[in-house]
């Protein structure tokens, strides 16, 4: 297992390296500077200049982009250009919000994907088959500022149940989280469906019936466990891509996570700020993935036996 997840990080590397060259040459090809664009019409070319040379904003490519890869691995994400803060520190301040939210926002995938799945493999073709995953369905193809906007016009504006934007309490949660867990639930339940419908479609679940096991015990005691193990791999990832991907709920919700200061890095072009964000939505992603390539070899011991025969 160890040997697994040292190989695991090893891979990882090239990936974060790859993202982050991608990165600098992408903030260098878009047109605009960020000093000009923070001091605006109220400082000289030669100010402008001279702030660019301290900030070594004026230094080949190549050197930027070295100095950052050797600053972020002791944990220096450098200074914000905007704000003048240490960007580490920032999203440090901001990760608490953007993990209460997609910890919430996993749950109601969970809880509505899971058993919706299970219950349309068990009445399959039925029109309550049909209905949930047309319901799921809707929550996948749905965009997420659309499905944002509705709620809060009907639950806050048109019938007062909700706020509408902020983070000050569990009641400003409970949307986000709705809009962000919908489309997440849309796919565990239709893979849920699919993976159970294939697991019962095994010799050792006709045996099951076949000793005279009622229906409910044969899927929650040998179909059910089977039929998890791509799911809970699958839930490992979207937890990561819900930590890295909340830029337009936090945008539209007005929370203040690392999805909205990567917003505001991106509008005022502040390339370490959107660089140190950048960089820990990669780690998050790239961290996510590991957890699930993990968790799939606890829960099918046919992974272990393939882990072991290769170590040899």
């Amino acid at each position: 297992m160890l040997t697994f997840v040292i190989k695991r990080i090893a891979m990882s590397i090239p990936v974060l390296i790859g993202i982050t060259a991608l990165l600098f040459i992408m903030l260098n090809v878009i047109p605009g500077d960020p000093i000009a664009l923070l001091m605006k019409e109220h400082a000289s070319a030669d100010v402008i200049n001279r702030v660019r040379a301290q900030m070594h904003l004026d230094d080949p490519l190549i050197t930027r982009y070295f100095r950052f890869l050797f600053a972020a691995l002791q944990g220096d994400l450098g200074v914000s250009i905007k704000l003048n803060r240490d960007v580490t520190t920032l999203i440090l301040n901001a990760f608490p919000s953007t993990l209460i939210l997609t910890i919430c926002a996993a749950l109601v995938s969970w809880v509505i994907g899971i058993p919706v799945g299970v219950l349309s493999a068990v009445r399959r073709d039925s029109l309550l088959d049909h209905l949930f995953m047309g319901f799921s369905l809707l929550g996948v193809s749905m965009p997420i500022f659309w499905s944002a906007l509705l709620m809060q016009y009907v639950f806050a504006l048109k019938l007062k149940w909700l706020p509408v934007s902020g983070f000050y309490g569990y009641q400003y949660v409970i949307m986000p989280a709705i809009v962000l867990g919908w489309s997440s639930a849309g796919v565990i339940a239709r893979l849920t469906r699919s993976s159970l419908l294939e697991v019962m479609r095994h010799d050792y679940i006709r045996t099951a019936r076949a000793k005279g096991l009622r229906e409910l015990m044969v899927i929650r005691r040998h179909a059910l466990k089977n039929a998890l193990i791509p799911v809970v791999t699958i839930m490992a990832i979207q937890v990561a891509g819900l930590l890295s991907g909340a830029v337009i709920t936090e945008a539209i919700f007005g929370i203040p996570g690392v999805g909205r200061i990567s917003v505001s890095a991106i509008q005022a072009r502040d390339m370490p700020l959107l660089q140190g964000s950048v960089l820990f939505a990669t780690v998050l992603v790239i961290f996510g993935n590991l957890v699930a390539d993990i968790l799939y070899s606890v829960l099918d011991p046919r992974i272990r036996s393939e882990m072991k025969g290769g170590s040899k």
